[in-house]
């Protein structure tokens, strides 16, 4: 990764804001089992700019302090965030990028929600699954036409074009 810019910091810096504060005044779905976590959106921007890893990740770390589960999900779902967001980074398509949020999220907020409160695992992982999936299927249809704007490449100062 090349070096930070002052323009880095002050981007990832919206980004986590955006993220935490989008995740907690929907805290009513964004947290537990059935979870639509509607910032996850964000998470695709690494798609475009691998130095987004950092503002979601904080964003996620921030927002995961105000979860039920605070510290393990301040460890374990950022964690499961910061995988997903790296694996994005590395996809070829905006549309196998969508996928790792879903395959990682799921079974390890799944094994918080089993290890934390005592709920069934399969059940809340499928749950956060499928909350996970509706948010990347919208991030797509959000993102795939905005990546077809060479404005918007310019704006994130993307490293991808046209994909």
């Amino acid at each position: 990764m090349s070096k930070m810019t002052i323009r880095d910091f002050t981007d990832n810096a919206m980004i986590a804001a955006a993220y935490a504060v989008v995740t907690i005044v929907t805290s009513g779905f964004s947290y537990l089992g059935i979870q639509f976590r509607i910032a996850e959106i964000l998470v695709l921007l690494c798609f475009f700019n691998p130095k987004y890893v950092i503002g979601v990740s904080l964003g996620c770390l921030i927002s995961n302090y105000f979860s039920p589960m605070q510290i393990p999900d301040m460890i374990f779902g950022t964690g499961a965030t910061i995988v997903s967001s790296l694996l994005v980074v590395y996809s070829k398509r905006l549309w196998i990028a969508s996928i790792f949020p879903v395959l990682i999220n799921a079974p390890v907020v799944g094994l918080e929600l089993y290890y934390v409160l005592g709920l069934p695992f399969w059940l809340s992982a499928g749950q956060v699954a499928i909350g996970e999936a509706t948010v990347m299927v919208i991030g797509l249809l959000i993102f795939y036409p905005l990546s077809q704007n060479q404005y918007f490449h310019r704006l994130l100062r993307s490293r991808r074009i046209n994909k």
